[in-house]
């Protein structure tokens, strides 16, 4: 048994729940997802220009850098191109989801796994963005490990035009419905990891990435 399943096991007993009462306690759970009252939100257009373009305004006022392509075909000469204008290795570490991209094409060495403390550039996709605040849901599984998004000095995220959401309960509305359980780690991302705690001077890269890039695809 995993330090998981105990802990949750523990969980469950102290509630004494069991599978006769699990599915009454369920339905309670998600009746109250579904008729939860929000607070103030501001005026987002559903329309996916819009909702593009609030995204990318967003992520640059956060750190980030945007790139644009039109196809997912564009990304791994997309990420050349960003690389070779910081004067970034171009070697990298990604997701074995994205595997199937050319990237030798583009003249760059992608190893598809976790990372690890020498790996200096990570790709990644995420689970969908929040044009509200700019932010990626990344969430984790063997072939999407979170790791790639967290060790390497620089982060570059593959973002599809089509998983923009308004809100940040949208991004969690739809994790319910896709993913049904929820995976062991789900982390939000909004640009370089940052700290003010000295003087209040604002310092990237203190506990994460200095730079995080995103290819966002049109199609």
């Amino acid at each position: 048994m995993s330090s998981r399943e105990d802990i949750l096991g523990r969980v469950r007993a102290g509630l004494q729940r069991n599978a006769t009462n699990a599915a009454a306690g369920r339905e309670v759970m998600l009746a109250a997802l579904s008729t939860r009252s929000h607070g103030p939100k501001p005026a987002i257009s559903a329309d996916p220009k819009a909702l593009l373009e609030r995204f990318q305004a967003k992520s640059e006022a956060q750190s980030s850098t945007v790139d644009i392509v039109a196809q997912e075909s564009g990304v791994p000469a997309a990420v050349a191109r960003y690389l070779m204008s910081m004067n970034l290795s171009k070697s990298a570490v990604a997701w074995p989801s994205l595997g199937a991209l050319d990237w030798a094409a583009a003249g760059l060495a992608v190893e598809g796994r976790g990372a690890r403390d020498a790996d200096l550039v990570g790709i990644t996709g995420c689970f969908c963005a929040v044009a509200e605040t700019g932010t990626l849901m990344v969430c984790s599984s063997p072939d999407t490990p979170a790791t790639v998004s967290l060790l390497p000095e620089t982060h570059i995220a593959i973002v599809r035009a089509s998983r923009i959401v308004p809100y940040m309960e949208d991004a969690w509305d739809l994790a319910r419905k896709e993913l049904g359980t929820l995976p062991r780690a789900v982390n939000f991302i909004s640009g370089p990891s940052r700290t003010g705690d000295i003087e209040q001077t604002i310092v990237l890269g203190a506990h994460g990435p200095y730079r995080v890039h995103l290819v966002i695809v049109e199609g």
